[in-house]
C-alpha cells in the first residue's frame, strides 16, 4: 500500500515540475456565410453571429457623429470586399468559438484575412503569445511598415469641414 501511495505522490511531483510544451493544430469551423462587416476587424456570420478577427486591431469608424480614424473606412471597405456574403472558415487557438468569439477568418482558397488586412496596412498587430498566427502576423505588419502601406504611409487626406469660410484678399 506504501508503494502505491509513493509511486502517486512521485508521479504528482514529476508532473507538477515537469512542463510540456504540446502544440495543437488550430480548431477550424466549417463553412459559414459572412452576413456584414461591421468594421475593419468585425464580421457577422451565419451560425456565431458577431466575430471579432484575432490578433489585429483596425482603425475605428466613428459612431454617434463621432469622426472615423484614418483609414477606417478603408479597412472596412476591404474586409468587405474579402468575405462579405462569402462562404468563410473560422480558425481559433484555444478556446471554442461559441465561447471567445474571435477568430482568423480564412477564405475559401486558403488566404487569412487577418494577415491580408495587415500586410496591406490597414490594421496593426495586437496579438499576444501564445497565438498560432502571431509569426504570421508580425511579419505582414512589417511588410506593410517597409513599404509604408496604409496607416504607415503618408497621412490621408483631411477633408475640409465644410463650415470655415475661405480668406479672401483685400482689394
Amino acid at each position: 500500500m506504501q508503494i502505491l501511495i509513493m509511486a502517486a505522490v512521485l508521479a504528482a511531483a514529476i508532473t507538477a515540475t515537469t512542463s510540456i510544451t504540446v502544440a495543437v493544430a488550430p480548431a477550424r469551423s466549417e463553412s459559414v456565410l459572412v452576413k456584414a462587416v461591421l468594421d475593419g476587424d468585425t464580421i457577422e456570420v451565419q451560425l456565431y453571429g458577431r466575430v471579432r478577427l484575432i490578433g489585429i486591431e483596425a482603425p475605428r469608424i466613428g459612431r454617434g457623429g463621432a469622426a472615423s480614424a484614418p483609414f477606417a473606412n478603408a479597412a472596412r471597405d476591404r474586409l468587405t470586399s474579402l468575405v462579405l456574403r462569402r462562404f468563410v472558415r473560422l480558425e481559433t487557438d484555444d478556446a471554442p468559438l461559441a465561447v471567445r468569439r474571435g477568430a482568423y477568418v480564412m477564405t475559401e482558397d486558403g488566404q487569412c484575412v487577418n494577415t491580408i488586412l495587415l500586410r496591406e496596412g490597414l490594421a496593426r498587430v495586437s496579438a499576444r503569445p501564445p497565438q498560432a498566427r502571431l509569426p504570421e502576423l508580425q511579419h505582414a505588419e512589417a511588410e506593410a511598415r517597409t513599404s509604408r502601406r496604409g496607416i504607415w504611409g503618408a497621412p490621408p487626406p483631411i477633408p475640409s469641414t465644410g463650415y470655415t469660410r475661405k480668406k479672401t484678399p483685400p482689394t
